[in-house]
């Protein structure tokens, strides 16, 4: 018998890589995802570092032969955009620091860039022709010393610094322009850090100290921040862990509860449910405006979110705080015939999804607020949405992270006539 190998056992070779491969192109539109979009030999490639309208040499950044696209950056500019800018921050740009993606891009065009976004996403996944305007959000300056709460890596040597763009590795600086003064006062950057895997620094502001937590094996030193929001027509003092969730930009939480109690117009005596509550935001703000005589029931699965959320609204006592995953908890309320006058909904960045919207609808809800950091994943849910019964009354968007191509979004839903 023969033992000669037979075709089925000669080894495949793998595709071959495309990274390192340069080439011009003519840039055409913006993309979800801070790139831009451009063809090169039949494919589609997204390029980061670009502008619409520019011609540049793109240098693939990942892909291999038979891949339906390819990701690159523009390392060279031949014909730049008239909204080109040099970048403030020397680490940023192609192989840098992949914290932000949009710092060679004037302030004013990266919303429109970011409303395009919007826009399009709305379109092609909800079936909605909206006119978006990103708002900007008070607290930043020209769109720098905004970002409250930085997670800093450390390297083998124990310097504190940020990662390369879809990399480990770990860029040392001396600065991060985004990062608002009190985060790079507290020092991190200026010492060494033994035995940490990275280094949160929280800046509760309002004159309240930084606070600086090093992570060793994934644990941190247990520790509280507390933080203050002021809508001008609401305000509310928040106590939660130092590495538990809370926007990032120092305007951001209180533009948001304040376009949800507008849009909303809760009233006493109501029935809100808050879902993905968190540490309680939106919870005690609703509970404050439906008053003694309404009732608010927060959902939220994280544990450590949960317990500040019982701290948070313990003064409130129409507001209940229950564990456990959304979708498992809306089914028993639609069961049993439960309804609400208003809901507030603010998933994580996939989404709520179908089945969460359906179980929402069956609540009857007169109006829901929508807040998300995801144009795709919204527009996918407000197809659903309408699906369901609803109608979308609007859609404002806001620069809570500028220099990025990251933008959040407030639908308002209503049901349809």
């Amino acid at each position: 018998m023969s033992t000669a190998p037979g075709p089925a056992d000669t080894p495949v070779a793998p595709p071959a890589s495309l990274v390192g491969t340069e080439f011009e192109a003519e840039i055409g539109k913006v993309a979800h995802g801070g790139h831009c979009v451009t063809r090169h030999d039949g494919r589609v490639v997204f390029v980061r570092h670009t502008l619409p309208g520019e011609r540049v040499r793109v240098r693939v950044t990942r892909g291999r032969e038979g891949d339906r696209f390819l990701l690159g950056d523009a390392v060279e500019v031949l014909e730049p955009s008239p909204h080109r800018r040099p970048p403030p921050c020397p680490f940023s740009g192609p192989g840098q620091c992949g914290g932000c993606d949009w710092q060679h891009v004037d302030l004013d065009h990266q919303r429109e860039l970011k409303a395009a976004v919007v826009t399009e996403q709305l379109h092609r996944l909800g079936g909605l022709d909206l006119d978006v305007r990103v708002e900007p959000v008070p607290g930043d300056t020209a769109g720098l010393r905004w970002r409250t709460r930085v997670e800093f890596a450390v390297d083998a040597s124990g310097h504190a610094g940020l990662r390369r763009h879809h990399s480990h590795d770990v860029i040392r600086i001396d600065d991060c322009l985004i990062a608002t003064e009190a985060v790079v006062a507290s020092g991190v950057l200026d010492r060494e850090w033994p035995g940490a895997d990275s280094v949160d620094v929280v800046d509760p502001g309002a004159g309240a100290p930084t606070q600086v937590v090093p992570v060793r094996h994934g644990k941190a030193p247990a520790g509280d921040v507390v933080q203050r929001v002021d809508t001008g027509r609401w305000s509310g003092e928040f106590r939660l862990s130092a590495r538990g969730f809370w926007q990032v930009h120092p305007g951001a939480a209180a533009t948001f509860v304040d376009a949800v109690l507008e849009q909303l117009a809760p009233a006493a005596g109501e029935r809100a449910v808050d879902l993905y509550a968190g540490v309680g935001l939106f919870a005690r703000a609703l509970a404050d405006a439906v008053g003694p005589g309404g009732a608010v029931l927060a959902v939220e699965s994280d544990r450590r979110a949960v317990r500040d959320a019982d701290r948070n609204v313990a003064d409130r006592p129409q507001v209940e705080v229950r564990q456990g995953k959304v979708d498992r908890a809306l089914r028993p309320l639609v069961r049993q015939g439960i309804t609400a006058d208003v809901v507030v909904l603010d998933p994580p960045r996939t989404g709520a999804g179908r089945s969460v919207i359906r179980d929402l609808a069956a609540l009857r809800p007169r109006a829901v607020a929508y807040v998300a950091c995801d144009p795709a994943a919204l527009a996918r849910d407000l197809a659903y949405a309408q699906e369901a019964g609803f109608t979308v009354r609007s859609v404002r968007a806001f620069d809570a992270f500028p220099m990025t191509h990251h933008v959040e979004c407030v639908a308002i839903l209503e049901p349809a006539a």
